[in-house]
């Protein structure tokens, strides 16, 4: 074990997959000798050439067309989205054709090779730009898995299951806790299974639930509740596609009540989906309403950042909403 942040967990991570795969290639904006804006990729071109880690255009969609090129080829394709803001020019060859092609063909070939990084959400005083949680415009699209790591142990092992999927996966960063987030994490490999959520603190009044840098929030508002005499049982969700229904559903049977929170806006933010998954599978047991502690429906903004994402404090009055109903 060594003490690691993320971005030094997802290094290794990649670090691992270059040494084990003969073809696999990082690419994107900036992550060749440069390391990539936050520097994720520091070092892996000096290891393995410029020919398997370089810089592209700033295109985003020839980012992700080379990219599934490369992958129905059978190489293992690295890509990454500089900010998840920059995503959206490569829309199209993520829905229309990294999600679609082993349905189109009849699983004669696929992109099952590829995954896609990119650092998601806010914290960093970036402004409208440099700040959106968009996975729930993906999360509407069959063939793809999204997933969303918490710290660095979390980090490595989910994206080396990421690499090793075979599905196109597209991998949230948190980028506020690329450096603030140190732990404990194995120098080896290993993996930790995509579409299983992990009950990161059991409970027995009420159910939150979370994913990637929002959990760090949710357990301070559970800590608060604590102390006010409240059990929190807290979950980290992990994969947002294909989500864990049954985890979520079994812990919300036990407690009767549901807080989420995450820093998409709420409006078709994904809690939406899964609070109307839970109340159709657990109507007769919830005590109270299911909350969502989320985003404003407004752009991210830059003076007011720390009055949009949602803090402990909103969640804590959340969770007293929902247990004094």
């Amino acid at each position: 074990m060594a003490k690691m942040n993320m971005l030094h967990a997802i290094n290794s991570a990649l670090d691992i997959t270059m040494s084990e795969h003969p073809q696999a290639c990082i690419f994107g904006e900036d992550v060749g000798y440069f390391g990539g804006v936050f520097r994720a990729t520091s070092g892996l071109q000096e290891k393995y050439g410029k020919h398997r880690v370089f810089n592209t255009p700033l295109t985003e969609q020839g980012i992700l067309g080379f990219a599934n090129g490369l992958a129905a080829f059978g190489a293992p394709a690295l890509a990454e989205i500089q900010f998840a803001d920059y995503i959206f020019p490569a829309f199209d060859q993520i829905v229309n054709e990294s999600a679609k092609f082993r349905y189109r063909s009849g699983n004669e070939f696929n992109v099952g090779n590829l995954t896609i990084r990119t650092p998601y959400g806010g914290g960093i005083a970036g402004g409208l730009y440099h700040s959106q949680s968009p996975e729930a415009y993906f999360a509407h699209t069959p063939g793809l898995k999204l997933v969303v790591p918490r710290n660095p142990y979390q980090a490595k092992g989910l994206l080396r299951s990421c690499i090793k999927d075979d599905n196109p996966v597209i991998f949230f960063e948190p980028k506020r806790l690329y450096r603030a987030s140190v732990g404990e994490v194995p120098e080896d490999d290993y993996s930790i299974p995509l579409g299983k959520a992990e009950i990161v603190r059991e409970g027995k009044d009420v159910t939150l639930l979370a994913w990637g840098a929002q959990m760090e929030i949710l357990e301070q508002a559970a800590d608060k509740a604590e102390a006010a005499g409240i059990s929190c049982e807290v979950i980290d969700l992990r994969t947002i596609l294909p989500w864990d229904v049954e985890t979520i559903a079994q812990s919300v049977m036990k407690t009767g009540r549901l807080v989420i929170s995450h820093e998409a806006p709420i409006t078709n933010g994904f809690g939406a989906e899964i609070a109307a998954t839970i109340q159709q599978e657990c109507f007769l047991h919830l005590e109270s309403p299911i909350l969502r502690v989320c985003g404003l429906d407004t752009p991210y903004p830059l003076a007011l950042e720390k009055e949009y994402v949602p803090d402990a404090l909103k969640i804590f009055a959340a969770i007293k909403k929902s247990v004094e109903f």
